[in-house]
């Protein structure tokens, strides 16, 4: 017969596994939550300003970007992308944003040369000032130069994500930038279009840095990140390269998927024409 003393403990030890069981389906959940919200981030970026992961985004599900959760591609392709160029990233920072040294009047392009082709960028300097003057910048100093494009979404939205001289989403040049062009006519129906180059951020109004994302595949995302460039012909083909190659499972503490193949933006220019 079982005594009382007895039974209190195995009454006790049995509230002991149910609050154990409880606390792991928790953090199961909590994960997977955390994994689905940062998947779909893909135009936002990580960081220490109370970012949402943050990843292109702390979103309440709803909106266009945050939708379901993007699943890595079911097996990896064989990477189509050369070896990195010799060189190592720069690690540079800035306190304020820098001050305007471009003609707004006159017409810009980027190149970025990477390990997959070269993807040309007409920029849309009367439209972005702010964010054509501050790559015009960045790239001078040679700061995207043998960074690695760190997130391909390949599902829900289709970008390529770069600009993190960390290479994990959490990066930035130190100060900030104001959104630009959120009126563009082509952002239509809450869509970014294939071949546009917009700006990624927190979530939060004006706190683009340095992170920008190339579209490969019409989009479903608000206007709310800055659009000031549009890939040549050459450069989607390139892109598209790239997509086809699939992406990785996500990072289990980033959320990011990064591209199967080996990106790196190898030199970045930004031009007058």
């Amino acid at each position: 017969m079982v005594s009382q003393e007895q039974r209190k403990r195995q009454l006790a030890r049995e509230k002991f596994l149910r609050q154990q069981q409880r606390r792991t389906q928790a953090r199961r959940k909590a994960r997977l939550r955390n994994s689905v919200i940062a998947s779909v981030l893909g135009v936002v970026v990580i960081g220490s300003v109370a970012l949402y992961t943050t990843g292109v985004l702390k979103d309440d599900g709803k909106k266009a970007n945050a939708g379901a959760e993007t699943s890595p591609s079911p097996s990896k392709a064989p990477d189509p992308c050369a070896k990195p160029a010799a060189g190592s990233v720069k690690k540079l920072s800035w306190k304020k944003e820098p001050a305007m040294t471009i003609d707004t009047s006159a017409k810009y392009t980027m190149k970025l040369a990477t390990t997959c082709g070269d993807i040309g960028i007409a920029l849309k300097t009367a439209e972005a000032p702010h964010t054509v003057n501050s790559f015009a910048f960045l790239t001078d100093k040679g700061y995207l130069d043998h960074t690695k494009c760190h997130r391909l979404t390949p599902e829900n939205i289709f970008v390529l994500q770069c600009g993190d001289p960390q290479g994990t989403g959490m990066g930035g040049p130190g100060y900030t930038l104001p959104d630009e062009n959120l009126k563009d006519k082509s952002l239509k129906g809450n869509t970014y279009p294939a071949g546009t180059v917009a700006m990624a951020n927190t979530g939060q109004k004006h706190t683009g840095g340095s992170q920008f994302f190339l579209v490969y595949k019409d989009s479903p995302l608000p206007p709310q990140y800055t659009p000031f460039g549009t890939i040549d012909a050459a450069g989607m083909k390139v892109l598209k390269k790239i997509a086809d190659a699939g992406a990785q499972p996500a990072d289990p503490t980033s959320g990011n998927t990064a591209p199967n193949a080996t990106v790196v933006i190898n030199k970045a220019t930004v031009t007058k024409s």
